[in-house]
């Protein structure tokens, strides 16, 4: 992790990019010979989401350019690709390049066990390193410790992404609850909504949706000493301070007062999202990856959405990864397809669909909703406030996490008893890298 001025060096990258040259680097893709091949590439965004829409535009120019390759799709869920990465890299069965999600207990780890290939000479050829200045590669790059920060290039991030608010306008109005100016009002709509008998948050414990609100909520009382120390071992964790405390203390209070549904331990993220849509719930926290999807398919109400209330730092980052495995047999197809991500009309699509492009001419979006959406970028990453995700820092940490919300969810153990569970792991990687 880099500090402060990474977040502000992403805002500058999602907008005001185009002095970087046309295109995704100096380098144009080559046609890869005649002989047919096969790029075999695997990602898990939905076709109607911002960045699925991209990809298959980035899929439609790369056989364009290369007619003697036909690129092999398949679609794989975020949890089936995070439980099988190290299994499926390491045999006969990997592809020639794969979205992965970022961060040392992922990125990093893969990287450190050698199943990643070295990218470094690529960034440079092909000017990815410019595209993506300084914070940027925050995520892209990690040491021999598997530390993100520094080091080889592992990865190639092409959007960014955080956490927010989102709401329906409608149901807000219905119970005349106005968009929260602070942390204070956010809780006084929440309990508007239980005392009309509505259950205000949609959530999904089984996957990464509640870890991120628990997250979010120690961010609250979080300083940036603190982020440091947590997602770069900058020093001491005390998972039973203030800040872990209070945000296992409060998802546990939020559940019994009502605001997160007490059966939702075991609801999955894309069933949030569906019940969101359906307009069951007035309130989802969650991050930009759901707003291209949300702008395409919500036909039957208004909505919105806002930064978390009374939190200067939020969930997010750079955007997953484009990763190459080292038993890739077609690397070069790899890189020039990761070049195709990288070109201005593919990044222009990815904003005008609703996501968060690094290298767009900003005259170029034109949706108002996704102005709307950078807008807010532009306001989280002005205060250096994207703090990452809560289980980067240890392999094996987002099995962790959530095991510890639902059990938050379902009253099984006490916010402490939760929050000793979450310090081990992370402690035993501290010994394991030498910190």
């Amino acid at each position: 992790m880099v500090k402060s001025t990474g977040a502000a060096v992403l805002v500058a990258a999602v907008l005001a990019l185009s002095a970087c040259g046309s295109g995704g680097g100096s380098a144009s893709p080559s046609p890869g010979g005649t002989e047919p091949r096969v790029l075999k590439l695997w990602h898990y965004e939905t076709a109607d989401s911002a960045m699925g829409k991209a990809w298959a535009e980035a899929i439609k120019k790369f056989e364009a350019s290369h007619p003697n390759v036909t690129v092999a799709f398949e679609e794989k869920g975020f949890e089936q690709i995070q439980k099988t990465a190290a299994m499926v890299l390491n045999s006969d069965e990997a592809p020639d390049i794969m979205e992965y999600n970022k961060g040392n207990a992922t990125s990093g780890l893969l990287s450190k066990q050698g199943l990643l290939a070295d990218l470094s000479e690529e960034a440079t050829k092909r000017g990815w390193d410019k595209l993506l200045p300084g914070g940027l590669q925050t995520t892209a790059k990690y040491d021999d410790r598997g530390v993100m920060g520094s080091g080889k290039w592992y990865g190639v991030p092409n959007y960014g992404e955080f956490v927010m608010v989102y709401y329906n306008k409608d149901l807000f109005d219905k119970h005349q609850v106005k968009v929260p100016a602070s942390y204070e009002e956010f809780t006084a709509a929440l309990d508007t909504f239980v005392k009309a008998g509505v259950t205000p948050i949609s959530n999904a414990g089984a996957e990464y949706p509640a870890q991120q609100i628990f997250y979010q909520l120690a961010l609250t009382k979080a300083q940036k000493p603190w982020l440091d120390a947590f997602q770069s071992y900058k020093g001491k964790v005390d998972f039973h301070g203030p800040e872990f405390t209070y945000g296992a203390d409060t998802f546990a209070d939020w559940v019994k007062k009502g605001y997160i549904p007490k059966n939702s331990s075991g609801v999955k993220a894309e069933d949030m999202g569906v019940a969101f849509m359906n307009g069951k719930f007035p309130v989802m926290i969650s991050g930009s990856w759901w707003y291209g999807r949300f702008a395409s398919e919500i036909k039957d109400f208004e909505w919105g959405h806002f930064l978390f209330p009374g939190a200067t730092m939020s969930p997010g980052s750079s955007g997953n990864l484009w990763v190459v495995p080292e038993k890739s047999e077609n690397k070069d197809l790899a890189y020039d397809f990761i070049d195709i991500t990288m070109s201005k009309d593919i990044q222009n699509l990815l904003g005008n669909s609703g996501g968060v492009p690094v290298a767009a001419d900003a005259a170029a979006i034109t949706d108002a909703k996704s102005k709307e959406l950078i807008e807010s970028f532009n306001k989280l990453t002005a205060a250096d406030g994207l703090a990452f995700y809560p289980d980067w820092p240890a392999p094996g940490y987002y099995d962790v996490m959530v095991a510890g919300v639902q059990e938050l969810i379902n009253g099984s153990k006490t916010s402490a008893e939760v929050l000793d569970e979450l310090a081990k792991p992370y402690e035993d990687n501290l010994a394991d890298i030498g910190n």
